[in-house]
């Protein structure tokens, strides 16, 4: 008897350096959740890049934030295009996010080009709400270091995220 694996009809990969996670990028892998049968959210690892975390330290903090729900899973790929490794895992959409007019402006570009490479994979955006719009993980790597930060950040990543900063600015 031959038994395939079924696929899921509609498979999303939300990718980022998630260095470090948000809680903006938390509300993405949420609504992706409720959008996809299965979510993939993949560190896309850029070789030239200097990242604050480990990619296994950014791996186990996704897998700890994202343990509730369970269409999410959690990978790595380096040295291929984003549309590339969507295409690898069977990917059905592509799920960015747009916080600005500049996030805009980018985003609609790289999604023309993702669809001149693979137009069968769709990319899907989403905007958050205000409250967290303006988070990123920029923003709270500039936070750390001045008195008072502890206090500040813990609103804008998640718990794993919080404790892992802790340890690494004692």
């Amino acid at each position: 008897m031959n038994v395939k694996a079924k696929r899921p009809r509609r498979l999303g990969v939300y990718a980022g350096s998630f260095d470090p996670l948000t809680i903006g990028h938390l509300w993405m892998i949420q609504e992706g959740a409720r959008l996809f049968e299965q979510l993939i959210v993949a560190i896309g690892i850029n070789p030239d890049k200097k990242y604050q975390f480990t990619v296994e330290d950014r791996l186990a903090m996704l897998r700890e934030s994202c343990r509730e729900l369970p269409n999410v899973s959690v990978a790595a790929f380096s040295n291929l295009y984003l549309i590339d490794y969507a295409e690898l895992v069977g990917a059905t959409h592509i799920l960015r996010g747009i916080r600005s007019a500049g996030d805009y402006e980018f985003e609609r570009t790289m999604r023309n080009i993702n669809g001149d490479l693979d137009p069968k994979i769709c990319t899907v955006f989403l905007m958050p709400p205000r409250d967290i719009a303006e988070v990123s993980s920029s923003m709270v790597k500039g936070l750390i270091g001045p008195a008072g930060w502890r206090t500040i950040v813990r609103k804008y990543v998640p718990a794993p995220v919080y404790r892992q900063l802790l340890q690494l600015h004692k």
